[in-house]
């Protein structure tokens, strides 16, 4: 049996207070080594271009070179280091942090806050969400048997007719929701709720992105407010959405119930919701994602007739969400998030014409 190697880490950030809790997060995980740290992007440059580097922790914030022009410069260098962000939960954080992610960066991690109540020390925190993280970029670090993965179940097509679209997301979802929507300008004659894993603020920002590509309303979610066509409801960070009301007269439900699958958006909820009331005319989309959020939920599409779209595992940045639903065998398609949207289009068009015989 070959034991993979370990996976190599940079740590840039301007904090020493910083620096020092992240090393003491990462330096006992199984599987992770420390290579060095930097103050700022210009140092963290020149030590990725010496060092052989994974993964580097990326503050947005920093004197010399910011995360958002390191980013850029190592692009122009095609450096094959991979970035997670380190974000602070704040209006312009998240919006820096989206940038980041379409410059590149596969993923952020919040950093910690004095006013969050936890008991927990800062790198306590800081390991329980970045370690995690860290091993759903490089899978085969943890397990690399190929996973088992079932053919896609038989729908008839020329016979679907959404009536809802939802969406799951998580690691990579930001990038992949904008390659989904900025392809879906046409309109749509039934809403569209997502759950993104982000913590609150995030999910605004992500919902403003959402609206200024696809050319479409776009929000978080309002408890209690119906559900109307050609708009998108993003879950706000921290609350589980589903769909209350009626096949005619939908609602949008939110509440803070415990977590499922360890996340809160928990799509599970709003897959399952979709398909109590709209049935065989729900349409459900699993996009890039660790962990297996919307595997039951696909499931529960697939008893009701329904239809379920995945991203195919080469457009990934982590395949652990569709991929759970593939192991399972409860979808219809997959492919990249472009080829989702033409298909999506295509059934909105049937439906709008009434093509469905």
């Amino acid at each position: 049996m070959t034991i993979p190697r370990k996976i190599k880490i940079l740590i840039v950030d301007d904090s020493v207070i910083f620096r020092s809790q992240i090393q003491l997060a990462l330096k006992d995980a199984p599987g992770l080594e420390i290579v060095g740290t930097a103050p700022n992007g210009r140092s963290a440059i020149e030590r990725m271009k010496e060092l052989e580097v994974d993964v580097c922790i990326l503050d947005i914030e920093m004197p010399v070179l910011d995360g958002l022009e390191t980013l850029k410069e190592m692009h122009r260098l095609n450096l094959r280091t991979r970035a997670i962000m380190f974000s602070s939960l704040t209006v312009s954080g998240a919006e820096k942090t989206l940038e980041a992610l379409r410059l590149g960066a596969v993923d952020f991690v919040p950093k910690p806050r004095a006013e969050d109540g936890t008991i927990d020390s800062p790198a306590q925190r800081i390991r329980d969400v970045l370690v995690p993280r860290i091993f759903s970029i490089f899978p085969e670090a943890v397990c690399p048997i190929p996973r088992r993965t079932q053919l896609p179940s038989k729908l008839a097509w020329d016979r679907f007719v959404p009536e809802v679209l939802v969406i799951a997301s998580s690691t990579g979802g930001p990038n992949a929701l904008i390659d989904f929507f900025s392809l879906l300008k046409a309109p749509l004659p039934y809403p569209v709720l997502v759950t993104q894993h982000m913590p609150p603020i995030f999910t605004a920002s992500l919902a403003e992105r959402i609206g200024g590509h696809s050319g479409k309303i776009a929000l978080e979610a309002v408890h209690g407010e119906p559900l109307l066509p050609n708009r998108v409801y993003v879950a706000p960070g921290n609350y589980h959405l589903s769909i209350g009301g009626s096949r005619t007269s939908p609602l949008a439900v939110l509440d803070q119930n415990p977590p499922r699958n360890f996340v809160r958006p928990c799509a599970d909820f709003l897959f399952e919701s979709a398909a109590s009331i709209f049935g065989r005319n729900t349409l459900g989309i699993v996009l890039t994602g660790m962990g297996r959020d919307g595997a039951d939920g696909a499931a529960a599409i697939k008893a009701a007739n329904g239809a379920v779209l995945v991203q195919d595992a080469q457009s990934c940045v982590v395949f652990g969400m569709p991929g759970a639903v593939t192991e399972e065998g409860n979808f219809d398609y997959a492919g990249p998030p472009s080829d989702l949207a033409h298909r999506t289009i295509t059934l909105s068009s049937m439906r709008r014409t009434g093509n469905v015989a």
